[in-house]
């Protein structure tokens, strides 16, 4: 089957479950238009288990990964960084370790910049699971066009990370991922539309994305509180947005924040979400 010029970048790390590392790794190697590489980081030290995963991909598809192995773990924003620059393809697709690619993510997000070379992101909608992609339990949407992106970022993520395509050239220009814990791809794609880029989203799901409770309970409590209102005024810093917007996602940010895990599961599922 014929490939494209396109790197598939993941960062993996000790805690990642061998199970779901393997189902996100098939579904990339399960792609209509296959991706020539995937950078693969890994941010430190990881199990045995997991390694087993990567050899027995390495055996069935030789010189498919480029490993790039740092000593220690040094959080995604930086195991990012170097997953960039360590790819040689000038398109760019990032991918979660636990979540699961549609069959036709690469061909349709390759499709799309060679309809537009203007384009420097392209991403999509998610449908979110718990055990099984066959029950979804919810959705991101997120706006399609340029002007509704750069509207919707002045308040909100525009972009479902693990779905994006993106230039390495224009990732660069802007600075690279930056360490900002939790909101590394938000801080990153308000400097590429702060810097004139251009992208825009697929109106339909091309990743399923493994949520639960766990996802909630890491959307709450003291160190969340403090690191989100730290990335959103550095958000705001970078130029998107007004006083009021800023105001206005910092209040939301708060009250999700000190809220019980069970009652900010629902709301993500039935307000921040479809």
């Amino acid at each position: 089957m014929n490939s494209v010029d396109v790197s598939v970048l993941m960062s993996v790390y000790i805690k990642e479950k061998p199970e779901y590392f393997k189902e996100a790794l098939q579904s990339v190697l399960n792609q209509t238009l296959p991706a020539k590489e995937i950078v693969l980081v890994l941010d430190g030290p990881i199990t045995p288990q997991l390694q087993a995963v990567i050899k027995a991909v390495q055996e069935e598809r030789p010189n498919l990964f480029e490993i790039v192995p740092l000593k220690e773990n040094v959080g995604l924003g930086k195991a990012l960084a170097e997953g960039v620059k360590a790819s040689h393809y000038e398109l760019i697709a990032r991918m979660d370790t636990d979540d699961i690619m549609l069959p036709t993510r690469i061909e349709k997000q390759y499709g799309e910049f060679i309809k537009d070379p203007g384009l420097t992101i392209v991403g999509s909608n998610i449908d979110e699971f718990y055990d099984s992609p066959d029950e979804i339990v919810g959705r991101r949407i997120v706006p399609e066009s340029y002007e509704d992106i750069c509207s919707f970022s002045k308040k909100r993520n525009p972009f479902n990370h693990m779905t994006v395509m993106f230039k390495k050239e224009a990732i660069l220009a802007v600075g690279n991922y930056q360490p900002m814990m939790g909101f590394e791809d938000y801080y990153l794609w308000a400097r590429l539309l702060k810097a004139g880029y251009k992208g825009k989203n697929i109106q339909e799901s091309l990743v399923y994305a493994r949520t639960g409770e766990n996802m909630y309970a890491r959307r709450g409590g003291r160190k969340y509180f403090v690191n989100g209102l730290k990335g959103r005024k550095v958000i705001y810093q970078a130029g998107l947005g007004s006083i009021s917007d800023f105001l206005i996602s910092c209040s939301a940010h708060v009250v999700i924040s000190v809220l019980p895990n069970s009652l900010r599961g629902k709301i993500y599922e039935k307000k921040l979400r479809n």
